[in-house]
C-alpha cells in the first residue's frame, strides 16, 4: 500500500517518479554518496542542527493538515498524570508506601476522566465528531482514561505523544489515524490549545502543571480565547497550589483565579461546559 493511502494525502505527481528514478540509477560510488540523496529523503541531513527550523515547521504542519482534512474544528483537552492507575490496578510508579496509598486514592480520577471523555464524545457525535473531540497526551494514566472514554462510545480521539528518554508508547485507545508523535514540546503544546474549547486538568506532576500554567498564561494575557478550565480534585489542588495567596501577594491580579473551576465529578465538569456554551 502506498503510505499516502493511509493519510488520504495527495502527493506531488512527480514525487513517486523521482524516487523511482533515484532507485533505478546505476550503483556507483557517486550514487551511494550521502550528498546524492534527495534532501527530503536524507535522514542524516534532515536531523542536522541547522535543519531545526524546518523540523519545527513540519511538526506544526503534519498534525494541522491531518486534523483539518478530518474536519476537526474543536477539541476538549484532558491533562493529567501518567502515573495514576486505573481503580483496582497497580500503583506502578510508587516509590514508597505513602505514594502508593495516594496514587491508589487518586485513581478515582481515572474513572472520572473516562466518564468525562464519554460525555464530551457523546456531544461530539452531534457534529459528526467535528466539535468537542477529546485530545490527550496519548500516554498512560489520565491520558489513557480520556482516550478510553471516547473509545467506549465509538468516538475518535486524538493522542499527542512525545519522544521522551523513557519511552512513552501510545495507549491502545487512541484513534490510530489521529495518533501523532512529537519531538518538540513547544509544537505539541500549540496543537493542544489551537482548537481547545475546554481544558480539563486532573491530578498530575510537573508535566501536568507545565501544561496547565502555560494555558492559564495564554488566557490571562489574551493570547487565547477564554474557555472553561476545570480542575478535577478539589482536595488535591487545594494543597498543590494556592492562587488566592498569589493574588494576595500581588503577583497575579485579583480575579485571575476565577479563570478556573474546581470539580470532583465528570457530570459537574460537563455542566460547566454546557452552561459556558449554552449547549442546553
Amino acid at each position: 500500500m502506498n503510505p499516502n493511502e493511509k493519510t488520504g494525502w495527495t502527493p506531488l505527481s512527480h514525487a513517486d517518479e523521482d524516487l523511482e528514478r533515484v532507485r533505478s540509477v546505476p550503483d556507483t560510488p557517486q550514487t551511494r554518496a550521502a550528498t546524492y540523496k534527495l534532501a527530503w529523503t536524507d535522514e542524516d541531513f534532515m536531523t542536522r542542527r541547522e535543519l531545526r527550523p524546518v523540523r519545527l515547521q513540519l511538526e506544526l504542519l503534519k498534525p494541522e493538515m491531518t486534523l483539518a482534512e478530518r474536519g476537526i474544528r474543536s477539541t476538549v483537552i484532558l491533562f493529567g498524570g501518567a502515573r495514576l492507575p486505573e481503580p483496582g490496578g497497580e500503583a506502578w510508579a510508587a516509590k514508597n508506601e505513602t505514594q502508593k496509598r495516594n496514587l491508589l486514592k487518586n485513581s478515582v480520577y481515572y474513572d472520572e476522566a473516562r466518564k468525562f471523555a464519554r460525555l464530551c464524545s457523546q456531544h461530539s457525535a452531534l457534529s459528526y465528531y467535528r466539535e468537542f473531540v477529546v485530545v490527550t497526551g496519548g500516554g498512560p494514566g489520565v491520558m489513557e482514561a480520556g482516550n478510553r472514554g471516547a473509545d467506549d462510545v465509538g468516538a475518535p480521539s486524538i493522542g499527542l505523544n512525545i519522544v521522551l528518554p523513557h519511552e512513552q508508547a501510545p495507549n491502545p485507545y487512541v484513534t490510530p489515524e489521529l495518533c501523532f508523535n512529537f519531538h518538540y514540546f513547544a509544537i505539541r503544546k500549540m496543537h493542544f490549545v489551537m482548537r481547545a474549547k475546554a481544558v480539563a486538568v486532573f491530578p498530575g506532576g510537573f508535566g501536568t502543571l507545565d501544561e496547565f500554567f502555560e494555558t492559564l498564561t495564554l488566557i490571562q494575557t489574551g493570547r487565547m480565547e477564554r474557555v472553561p478550565i476545570i480542575l478535577f480534585g478539589k482536595e488535591f489542588w487545594s494543597r498543590a497550589m494556592d492562587l488566592d495567596y498569589l493574588a494576595e501577594q500581588g503577583t497575579i491580579s485579583p480575579g485571575d483565579q476565577d479563570i478556573i473551576d474546581f470539580v470532583d465529578t465528570a457530570d459537574d465538569a460537563w455542566e460547566i461546559i454546557s452552561r459556558f456554551y449554552d449547549l442546553q
